[in-house]
């Protein structure tokens, strides 16, 4: 890595650096498992909060997306595990007060506004899923041959293509601007437009690594949701955890903290 006309690189990220950068993830969370079992068990029970929310109010057909859209406001609830990661690094003492204060400092920085922008995607991608619910089905709702008609159907294949090419859309765009943005506003004071740009920098100068990982993490989320969100008190820890890997190592420990660093950055 060198510098370029003074300003801070970013490194490249390939394929084999994810994996490095996973097994790193699984470290820290094997290192304190309490915070991640924890932290994954409160989002759990946060799936299972607004899944039952949906039934009660005869909503079904929106349980599918918003499970899925739980991808999207996820980098923010790692914010416990960038904590913990950002502990183990350093060797400091883990304790839930260190924890909970580092989480309680960035959101008063513009942490909280970057968890503003991924919580409209998510709005904006219910919003679609029940515009194309009833554009395809009508407003009978769900009945007993939905499924039948969901699979079998012409208009309920449409549907389904539709509704999960879209969502694949937005779920990239959201991850292009917070593949590393997140961790970014916890570690370092910039506004949350900044991180923006360096995380779109990254992804675009890492096609191939950076949309492996999107997939990889869309896989993942999608596997934990068909277990009941029982995946998530493993999954979500070791996804966080490498996502503050992944920045990391994509902006080293001594890079300017400065916004004019970041966003002119350039990756090498």
């Amino acid at each position: 890595m060198t510098n370029i006309d003074g300003r801070q690189p970013l490194n490249p990220v390939s394929v084999n650096d994810l994996v490095d950068i996973i097994a790193a993830g699984a470290r820290d969370f094997f290192n304190a498992p309490l915070y991640g079992l924890v932290f994954g068990a409160l989002f759990a029970a946060a799936g299972w909060v607004l899944i039952a929310l949906l039934l009660v109010l005869g909503l079904p057909y929106l349980a599918y997306p918003l499970a899925m859209g739980f991808a999207l406001v996820a980098p923010f609830a790692a914010a416990g595990f960038y904590a913990v990661s950002d502990h183990l690094e350093q060797g400091k003492p883990l304790s839930w007060g260190g924890v909970l204060g580092g989480v309680k400092n960035a959101i008063g920085r513009d942490l909280r506004w970057m968890a503003l922008v991924t919580g409209f995607a998510l709005v904006i991608w219910m919003d679609i899923a029940a515009f194309l619910f009833f554009a395809f089905t009508g407003f009978h709702g769900v009945g007993p041959d939905f499924l039948d008609r969901l699979l079998s159907t012409p208009s309920g294949v449409l549907f389904l293509v539709l509704g999960n090419l879209s969502g694949a859309i937005i779920a990239l765009s959201i991850f292009s601007i917070s593949a590393i943005s997140f961790p970014m506003l916890y570690d370092r004071d910039v506004d949350f437009v900044t991180a923006m740009v360096a995380s779109v920098r990254l992804v675009m100068a890492n096609p191939v690594a950076m949309c492996a990982w999107c997939a990889l993490i869309g896989v993942a989320m999608g596997l934990s949701v068909l277990s009941g969100f029982v995946g998530f008190l493993v999954v979500l820890p070791v996804i966080g955890h490498a996502t503050w890997r992944l920045y990391r190592h994509a902006v080293p420990v001594g890079a300017p903290h400065d916004e004019a660093n970041f966003t002119h950055m350039k990756v090498v």
